[in-house]
């Protein structure tokens, strides 16, 4: 795709139609919430630094840069600020993820930007958050949810906690709340003309994802450990189990009406023991291993099929794409070759689509500087890559 066709088919589309964004690029959570106000619609103008982020893919590839537009600034150059400011000058949302006091010495922290444009909103996603003793150390996601309880809840009780990729803290507990205090502050500025920052630090948000856990642990509801409460697999018809094939099925019965149905799917309706004695889940857990065990997943499948049961086949990230009912929703798209998540969620007046593969580091230079009404100025590196 030209320059120019990327210019013309990024503004336009979803209900963030007409807000520009300014993302400071980095890795894992900012560059997904800045996909996520670009998928929405938003024009997003990603600032990418000469030479690439330290952990970056084939930005052919990288589908988190979809639908936004790239030039290469280098803040480390005496122009580099500058040119950021121009940006901000222009823009609705500034998004960062630079250790804190950091964007301040570069010469584009909130000071700086504001001085240009008071109703900008100017996002700081970290891990640690803007204060604290941990805020200048470095760290990931593990760590941030380790720190949260989170961490601890997952897995089996005689095993190390699993670990669920960087989806708990990066994007559940990170990008998202990044997004919905974006929107909120920018909801502010719109009715009041002042922007503000958005401290969303990944301890914060996962530590707000577990508020149920800790209502119910009060409440004498849920025990300090892993594996032995309703939601975390310490219950038996709230889990996992290994088919015939060493694939595995989902099991979520939890209320008695399903439960029945579950059981009388399972065929062991009256040979278990009751699912409120808890004293015999471990047998009760057995039985049910023992039937799934006899089975492959897609004659499991194929068993629960239409039924209230609250069953699903544990699908692979590439099955999932073809599952009857994802396919038939659009959960998955593919453009320009790659099979990936589609926008979420759905809008009735606005919908949103994969408008443009991944911007390439600098690709969009003239066409950001011609939309947005930019200087003109040279920048290092700004050629589309190959």
């Amino acid at each position: 795709m030209t320059e120019t066709e990327t210019a013309a088919r990024t503004p336009g589309e979803g209900p963030l139609s007409g807000v520009r964004v300014v993302e400071l690029a980095g890795i894992g959570p900012g560059p997904f919430a800045a996909m996520l106000l670009a998928d929405l619609g938003a024009d997003v103008v990603r600032v990418d630094r000469p030479g690439g982020p330290g952990l970056g893919i084939d930005p052919a590839r990288d589908v988190t840069n979809r639908n936004k537009r790239s030039l290469i600034v280098d803040l480390k150059s005496p122009e580099g600020p500058a040119r950021v400011l121009d940006l901000a000058e222009r823009a609705d949302v500034l998004i960062e993820g630079y250790r804190p006091g950091v964007a301040e010495r570069l010469g584009v922290g909130p000071g700086h930007c504001h001085a240009r444009n008071p109703r900008l909103v100017y996002g700081r996603m970290t891990g640690w958050g803007q204060d604290g003793p941990l805020a200048q150390r470095a760290g990931h996601d593990i760590g941030y949810i380790a720190l949260t309880g989170t961490l601890g809840m997952i897995g089996a009780p005689d095993a190390p906690p699993a670990v669920p990729a960087n989806l708990l803290g990066d994007y559940a507990g990170g990008s998202l709340y990044l997004v919905v205090g974006v929107l909120a502050a920018l909801h502010h500025a719109r009715a009041t003309g002042t922007g503000q920052v958005v401290d969303a630090a990944i301890v914060d948000g996962t530590a707000h994802l577990s508020s149920m856990i800790h209502g119910m642990l009060a409440a004498g509801g849920w025990q300090d450990r892993r594996g032995a409460n309703l939601l975390d697999g310490g219950c038996p018809f709230y889990g996992t189990y290994e088919t015939a094939d060493g694939r595995y099925m989902a099991v979520g019965a939890l209320e008695q009406r399903f439960y029945a149905e579950f059981m009388e799917l399972l065929g062991i309706p009256g040979l278990a023991p009751a699912r409120d004695d808890m004293a015999r889940w471990g047998e009760l857990r057995e039985a049910v291993a023992a039937r799934f065990a006899s089975r492959t997943r897609d004659e499991w499948t194929a068993v629960f099929a239409d039924s209230d049961a609250c069953v699903a086949p544990v699908l692979t990230l590439r099955e999932a794409p073809h599952h009857p009912h994802l396919a038939a929703r659009g959960t998955f798209t593919d453009h320009g070759g790659i099979t990936q998540p589609a926008p979420a969620p759905r809008f009735s007046a606005t919908p949103t689509t994969v408008r443009t593969g991944p911007a390439r580091p600098g690709g969009d230079t003239d066409a950001v500087t011609r939309d947005w009404d930019l200087p003109r100025v040279p920048e290092p590196n700004s050629r589309p890559a190959p």
